[in-house]
C-alpha cells in the first residue's frame, strides 16, 4: 500500500508540474487566419472585412475590437494573438478578461490619483486593479458594416479614483485601405510584397454636463494591440536622436540588457513571450511610428497615429504621482511570467496613446491609427523598413 501511495504521489507532483508549464512557458503561436476565424465565429459574432487575400477580424462583442488580420488570404498568417481557451470559456475573469486581439480600444490613465482602474482609496496593488467593463466586458455594436469597414458606437460613464465622472460617447470605425492609400502613407511601393492594412478611427466626445479639468483627472484614448510573439520578433521604435535617456523601461522591473539594445535614436526590444517588460516613449522624444520585425517569418508589422505634437499624456503608474501628466505616447509590452510563474499568453504588445484630453461639453477628439503588416524578402521589407522607420534590417540586432 505504502508503495502504490509513492507512486501516485510521483504521479500527481509530475502532472502538477506539466499543468505549471503550460502558465510558465509561452511556445509561439502559429494559426492561420482560417484557424482563428473558424474558433472564434464558434463562440461570438464576427464581421469580416476583405479585399481579395487581405482580410481583417472584428468582434463587437469585445468593444469592435480588431481581433487578428493577414495578408495572404485563410490559410496565411494570422497576425493577432486570440486567447481562444478563455473566449471559449464563456465566464470573466478577475482583473481583466484578456481575450487578445490586435488592436483594442482602452481609456487611461491606468494608476494615480486619477487612474480609472482603482476604486477611490484602494490601495495600487494587484488585487485592487479592475479593468472598468466599458472597455473590457462590454458590446459596442455595430452600426455600419461592409466588406471594407465597420462603425461601433457607445456611450457609458466612468469616475476615476479622485471620483471625477466621465459622460463618453465612443465612435470606433475600422476600415480597409486600398493599396495606393496605403503605399501613400508609407512612401513606397507595395506591388512585389504581401500586405494588409487598416485604419482604426477612435473618435471620444464629453458628453457631460461639465468641462474637463485637469485638476480633477482627465483620459486619454488608448490603443494596444496583442502581436503573436515568437523567438525572432523584435520590437523597433525610432525616437528623436540624443533622447535615449529619456526612454522609459522599468514600468515592471529593469529589463534584461540581452533583451533590449538603446541607440542613439532607436530602441530594439525582443518581443518573444519569454520575459515580462514594458518600455514607454515619451512626448519629448516621440515619432508617430512604431514597427516589429519578425526574421524568421519575414514580416514588418508597422503602426502610424496622428501626434500632433501635444505634450501633457496621461501617466499610468501605479502610484501617487508627482507628475500626472508626464506619460508616455508609445509603448510595447512582452509578456512573460509574472511572480506567481503565470503569464497570459505568446503574445508582445505595441501601443499608442492620445495626449491628455481636456475637453469641453460636447467637444470629441480623433485618435487615428494605421497598421501594416508586410510579408517579403528581407531585400523588399528592408526598402519598406528604411524609408518608414529610418532603420535598416540589417541593424536590427538578434537579441
Amino acid at each position: 500500500m505504502q508503495k502504490l501511495l509513492l507512486f501516485l504521489l510521483i504521479i500527481c507532483l509530475f502532472q502538477a508540474c506539466q499543468n505549471r508549464a503550460t502558465t510558465t512557458e509561452s511556445a509561439s503561436d502559429t494559426s492561420s487566419f482560417a484557424d482563428d476565424y473558424k474558433q472564434l465565429k464558434a463562440h461570438t459574432p464576427v464581421i469580416l472585412l476583405e479585399d481579395g487575400e487581405r482580410k481583417v477580424l472584428l468582434a463587437a462583442a469585445f468593444q469592435g475590437r480588431v481581433m487578428t488580420s493577414t495578408a495572404s488570404g485563410m490559410n496565411g498568417n494570422s497576425y493577432g494573438w486570440i486567447n481562444h481557451d478563455l473566449i471559449k470559456k464563456g465566464e470573466y475573469q478577475p482583473h481583466m478578461n484578456a481575450f487578445g486581439g490586435e488592436e483594442r480600444f482602452w481609456l487611461g490613465p491606468e494608476g494615480g490619483q486619477y487612474g480609472l482602474y482603482f476604486k477611490k482609496g484602494d490601495p495600487f496593488d494587484l488585487p485592487h486593479w479592475q479593468t472598468p467593463g466599458a472597455i473590457d466586458t462590454m458590446n459596442y455594436p455595430a452600426v455600419e458594416k461592409d466588406k471594407r469597414q465597420a462603425r461601433f458606437v457607445k456611450s457609458f460613464s466612468l469616475e476615476n479614483y479622485a471620483g471625477t465622472r466621465f459622460d463618453l460617447k465612443i465612435d470606433r470605425r475600422i476600415r480597409l485601405l486600398k493599396e495606393k492609400e496605403a503605399a501613400d502613407l508609407l512612401q513606397v511601393p507595395l506591388d512585389k510584397v504581401k500586405w494588409v492594412a487598416y485604419e482604426s478611427d477612435n473618435q471620444l466626445s464629453n458628453e457631460g454636463r461639465e468641462d474637463w479639468d485637469k485638476s480633477k483627472g482627465v483620459v486619454s484614448i488608448w490603443l494596444l494591440g496583442m502581436l503573436k510573439a515568437s523567438p525572432s520578433q523584435v520590437v523597433v521604435l525610432p525616437f528623436k536622436g540624443g533622447g535615449a535617456d529619456l526612454v522609459n523601461d522599468a514600468y515592471f522591473g529593469k529589463i534584461d540588457a540581452a533583451r533590449l539594445l538603446k541607440t542613439d535614436s532607436v530602441l530594439f526590444f525582443k518581443g518573444d513571450a519569454k520575459s515580462r517588460g514594458k518600455i514607454g516613449i515619451p512626448p519629448g522624444i516621440v515619432k508617430p511610428v512604431a514597427g516589429s520585425y519578425d526574421a524568421a517569418n519575414g514580416t514588418l508589422t508597422i503602426i502610424r497615429f496622428n501626434y500632433q505634437g501635444d505634450t501633457a499624456y496621461v501617466n499610468s503608474m501605479w502610484e501617487n504621482q508627482r507628475y500626472p501628466y508626464r506619460g508616455d505616447v508609445v509603448n510595447t509590452y512582452n509578456d512573460g511570467p509574472n511572480d506567481k510563474g503565470e503569464q497570459m499568453g505568446a503574445f508582445y504588445e505595441l501601443e499608442t496613446s492620445s495626449p491628455a484630453l481636456v475637453l469641453k461639453k460636447k467637444q470629441s477628439y480623433r485618435h487615428v491609427q494605421q497598421t501594416f503588416h508586410v510579408e517579403g524578402t528581407a531585400e523588399e521589407l528592408n526598402a519598406i523598413s528604411r524609408q518608414v522607420l529610418g532603420v535598416k534590417l540589417s541593424q536590427v540586432p538578434k537579441l
